[in-house]
């Protein structure tokens, strides 16, 4: 009989609150009878929205800013997205001027903002400047989803093991990385443009990008004759393009330099549609790169 009433008053309570237009709880409840709500979450873009389902699991709504198949650079948000930024309890934005309207948009909220590239140091920041994407080098993944995980923790939106298997899957990638690419024929990675200075850095490799850091400059006929010359003299192969990015610089610079192969190497700035419906996720994506590398620069 008292858990009637009980329930009778609650109910009672909800409907007084809804009639009065008293705020009543919006977030959806955690799965198992956990009493708890979900942390709601609004990640600038794929890594960053990755990192957040990693450590936070069935604690979190992670809502990701980007779409997939868009470049985040020129993301303009929709109603949907300002709502979600609005609402968030906490909103994650890599920082730098990635992507101003995000970052315009979470300094203008009430609620907290972790911005990524403020945790990474001055070193870190001043780099990331050149070069923001800073995700492409696992070491650095450890850190950024540490800095979530502890983030979520303290707002009872993860738990602590979820945290520390992230960090080891993450450790185990770039252990990875460094045994795939330890022993190998070159060293040169050539790409449409320089997306790739972090993951170059970390294991040894040296990166040419025809157009630069901006994906979408023209490239310079002077600039393409160069790397023509330069990757026949170092025997390169391959000329990785992207899977967001035109072909034609790339396609362009084989052919010049004699009919070179061109390959997809992933910046992992959002999923394609393709990896989304196969449930390819950063990890995956950054291992078939890693293959992919192992391939272009011959590999023991």
């Amino acid at each position: 009989m008292t858990g009637r009433w009980t329930a009778s008053f609650a109910a009672l309570g909800l409907l007084v609150a809804a009639g009065l237009g008293l705020p009543t709880p919006a977030r959806a409840a955690m799965p198992g009878g956990d009493s708890g709500a979900r942390v709601r979450v609004a990640a600038s873009f794929y890594p960053l929205a990755w990192s957040a389902r990693q450590v936070g699991g069935d604690r979190v709504r992670v809502t990701d800013l980007t779409p997939p198949g868009t470049e985040p650079h020129d993301l303009e948000l929709d109603a949907d997205a300002r709502v979600a930024i609005e609402d968030a309890d906490l909103v994650i934005v890599l920082g730098g001027g990635f992507q101003p309207a995000v970052e315009e948009a979470a300094e203008q909220r009430d609620g907290p903002t972790l911005v990524i590239l403020d945790e990474l140091g001055p070193a870190g920041r001043e780099r990331a400047q050149r070069d923001p994407h800073v995700w492409l080098d696992p070491s650095v993944m450890v850190s950024i989803s540490t800095t979530i995980g502890e983030r979520l923790l303290d707002l009872g939106g993860a738990r602590r093991g979820r945290v520390t298997r992230t960090e080891a899957r993450l450790r185990d990638l770039d252990a990875d990385f460094e045994t795939g690419l330890a022993s190998c024929d070159r060293d040169l990675l050539v790409s449409a443009h320089e997306a790739f200075g972090w993951l170059a850095s970390r294991y040894g490799l040296r990166q040419e990008g025809i157009a630069g850091i901006d994906p979408e400059a023209e490239p310079n006929p002077r600039r393409v004759a160069e790397l023509a010359d330069l990757v026949q003299a170092r025997g390169v192969t391959t000329v990785f393009t992207e899977d967001l990015v035109s072909p034609d610089v790339a396609e362009t610079l084989a052919r010049e330099a004699g009919g070179l192969r061109t390959e997809v190497l992933s910046p992992l700035e959002s999923r394609t549609k393709e990896q989304r419906s196969r449930r390819h996720d950063y990890l995956d994506v950054m291992r078939s790169n890693l293959e992919k590398l192992r391939n272009a620069l011959g590999c023991a």
